[in-house]
C-alpha cells in the first residue's frame, strides 16, 4: 500500500467488511464497526481544521501567496468532503447490505484484519509522533 487516499479507503472498507462478516459470531464487532466509522469521521474533521488553520497562519505571516493558499484550502476541503461522503455512504448502508458492496472479491481473514488495523493505527497522529514523545 502506497498510503494514498484510495488505498486507505479500500483498507477501511475491507476492515469494516471483515467486522460485518463476523458480527454473527461476536456481537461486540457491531460496536467496533461503529466506533471505527465515527473515529475516522472525527479524524477527517480534525485534520481539515488543522490544515485550514495552518493555511491561515501561513497566509497571515506571508500575505503574498493568498491565491495559492485559497486553492490549497479548496483542495483540502474537497478531499475532506470526499472522505466524509465515503463514510456517510457506509453509515447509510445496512450491515446486511454492506457485504454486497465489497471492493474486492477476496475475503479478509483475522490476520489480514489485524494487519490492516495496525497500518491504519500507524497513520494516526499519536503513532506518527510517538518517537518524539520517547526522545523527550
Amino acid at each position: 500500500v502506497s498510503g494514498g487516499e484510495d488505498e486507505i479507503q479500500q483498507l477501511q472498507k475491507a476492515l469494516l467488511d471483515y467486522l460485518d462478516e463476523n458480527t454473527e459470531t461476536d456481537a461486540s464487532l457491531v460496536f467496533s464497526r461503529k466506533f471505527y466509522i465515527a473515529q475516522w469521521f472525527r479524524d477527517t474533521t480534525m485534520e481539515t481544521e488543522k490544515a485550514i488553520k495552518s493555511q491561515k497562519d501561513e497566509d497571515s505571516s506571508e500575505g503574498t501567496h493568498h491565491a495559492k493558499d485559497v486553492e490549497t484550502t479548496g483542495q483540502i476541503m474537497h478531499r475532506a468532503e470526499s472522505r466524509k461522503m465515503f463514510l456517510r455512504s457506509i453509515i447509510k448502508t445496512a450491515p446486511s447490505q454492506f457485504s454486497t458492496l465489497k471492493l474486492n472479491s477476496d475475503t479478509v481473514d483475522y490476520e489480514d484484519a489485524c494487519l490492516i488495523v495496525r497500518y491504519l493505527a500507524s497513520m494516526r497522529p499519536f503513532a506518527q509522533s510517538f518517537d518524539i514523545y520517547l526522545t523527550q
